[in-house]
């Protein structure tokens, strides 16, 4: 069947766990590296979304970071730091207190954005922002700028991209006490399409975290 012969996206009739490994996570000047254990499945790809992006991600008590690496583009990716929300890049939502069965955000959801290109003044540097979430009922706490690490390096077909979110710039974030996070992704292309871990971009994730899966947070 294909997705547009689909009268029901299957992925919205289960609630869906993914495990995030525990990593030591190492910054260099390339960015972090994390491996292959790390990697997150797209459920998406049940309901006949696309599947171009490798994306890993590890957590530590300092924070959480990912890595990822698109491929079978031919055209640049389309980057603006003034339109976040339309540029091509990654898309993180957290709740650090999992709240599985709310709909409004509260302080403990974070919207993080990653973009391979569209800062500075020839829009060629990565941009990393926490951006606030429609409708929420609060807000987390601020973040300082530069708080966010990341890097960018162009391929011939893609880019790679990595990047640390702080235990400092994720509200409640507490992995020891509180080991399971509500969680999604989405990669998203102008040319490549919407790979997401469950739900396409016709539901309302950005905002209602009763649509996010479920990330368990595990050492090796």
């Amino acid at each position: 069947m294909t997705k547009s012969s689909q009268l029901v996206d299957p992925t919205i009739l289960f609630k869906f766990e993914v495990r995030l490994t525990k990593a030591e996570l190492a910054w260099t000047n390339r960015g972090l590296e994390l491996p292959p254990s790390c990697r997150l499945p797209s459920f998406g790809a049940l309901s006949g979304g696309p599947t171009f992006a490798d994306l890993r991600v590890g957590w530590s008590e300092e924070g959480i970071g990912f890595w990822m690496k698109v491929i079978g583009k031919r055209a640049m990716p389309w980057c603006r730091d003034t339109r976040l929300d339309e540029s091509d890049g990654l898309h993180l939502w957290m709740d650090t207190r999992n709240s599985p069965n709310i709909h409004r955000a509260t302080q403990h959801c974070h919207r993080f954005l990653w973009l391979p290109a569209g800062g500075g003044p020839q829009r060629d540097r990565p941009v990393a922002a926490m951006v606030p979430i429609n409708r929420a009922r609060a807000n987390p706490k601020p973040i300082s700028g530069g708080s966010l690490l990341i890097h960018a390096a162009p391929k011939h077909d893609g880019y790679e991209l990595s990047g640390i979110i702080p235990a400092s710039a994720m509200t409640g974030y507490d992995p020891i006490d509180q080991p399971r996070i509500g969680f999604f992704y989405a990669v998203t292309d102008r040319e490549l399409g919407y790979q997401s871990l469950t739900l396409g971009e016709t539901f309302p994730v950005a905002e209602d975290p009763s649509l996010w899966g479920d990330a368990a947070l595990i050492s090796p």
